[in-house]
């Protein structure tokens, strides 16, 4: 069964997609990945090499610059991974306001969690984690064996320096996906529980959580596909659409680069290789200043998974 075009869900509802302010630059880094996960949009993992490059890092630094942007998000892969990790967050610290480092938390055990974890702590830049499930056969299933007590361990060494510690300053938030085909719980009853676990089994305390529809892309699309289940998860995020996330979406404040310096209207078109505005490809050195308030903004079907229920937003 074939589903409604999402543009024409938009224009049926009378909804338009286009920016307001955009004031949060998402830097992916690069596909590289110490894991390879099912869910994965990217299909980031051990075996890729697209990665950013110094000299691209500081044409997009320039870029927050000029756009004046409250933040940079800086995700991948593992940006862990990208051994100009470290010179990219020093340079953006004099640039913006506000850091955002996504992690899959093993990733940080690759680099060294104690020295990536001084240069996070001393520039309060905010961990934004990936933690599937208090189920460790769960999470490893998904994720690899061990990931969950080496996620555990991370996640434990963030609580020490500070992170995640009431009136630290040091914000985690952690982040997780459903396991397989349909959609996430109610965030907030799903937090509170994940909270109360962590808290009496290990001790490990957090900020926020957030709970996100997998996107019909990529690896999980491969396994939707191979598993039978393509169309039916495809059906569930259409029929779950929810006019009332529009106008909250992360795109209409967001712009996305990828590890080529290609800008984009989010990390998922970023994955299916659909420029910003779903126009010409543009380049962050390319552009004066960040995307002007009432820009169009590129749609596709997949967008279904962000209008679920609460959204993605």
């Amino acid at each position: 069964m074939s589903v409604e075009a999402f543009s024409s869900v938009l224009s049926r509802n009378g909804l338009v997609l286009t920016r307001d302010v955009t004031n949060l630059l998402q830097v992916n880094v690069g596909r590289l990945c110490n894991q390879a996960c099912r869910h994965c949009h990217l299909e980031a993992g051990p075996g890729c090499t697209e990665i950013m490059s110094l000299e691209t890092m500081r044409e997009v630094a320039a870029f927050a610059g000029r756009g004046r942007f409250q933040a940079v998000d800086i995700t991948g892969g593992a940006p862990e991974m990208n051994p100009h990790l470290e010179d990219f967050i020093g340079e953006l610290s004099g640039i913006v306001p506000r850091i955002l480092l996504r992690s899959n938390l093993t990733a940080l055990d690759v680099r060294g969690m104690k020295s990536l974890a001084a240069l996070l702590e001393r520039l309060r830049v905010v961990i934004v984690a990936s933690f599937p499930s208090f189920s460790e056969s769960q999470t490893d299933s998904l994720r690899g064996r061990g990931v969950f007590g080496k996620s555990i361990a991370a996640l434990k060494m963030l609580n020490e320096v500070g992170y995640g510690q009431p009136g630290s300053g040091l914000e985690l938030h952690l982040v997780s996906n459903p396991a397989g085909a349909f959609l996430p719980p109610p965030q907030s009853q799903a937090g509170r529980e994940l909270r109360r676990k962590l808290q009496a089994s290990y001790g490990i305390v957090f900020n926020e959580f957030f709970c996100f529809a997998n996107m019909p892309l990529g690896r999980f699309k491969s396994w939707l596909e191979t598993s039978g289940n393509f169309e039916g998860y495809v059906q569930k995020l259409a029929s779950g659409f929810n006019p009332l996330t529009v106008g909250g979406l992360m795109c209409r404040t967001l712009v996305s680069v990828s590890w080529d310096g290609i800008l984009h209207d989010c990390d998922f078109h970023l994955a299916s290789g659909v420029p910003m505005g779903g126009r010409k490809a543009v380049r962050a050195g390319e552009m004066e200043d960040a995307p002007a308030p009432g820009s169009p903004i590129a749609v596709a079907d997949y967008c279904y998974a962000c209008t679920a229920g609460v959204g993605f937003t």
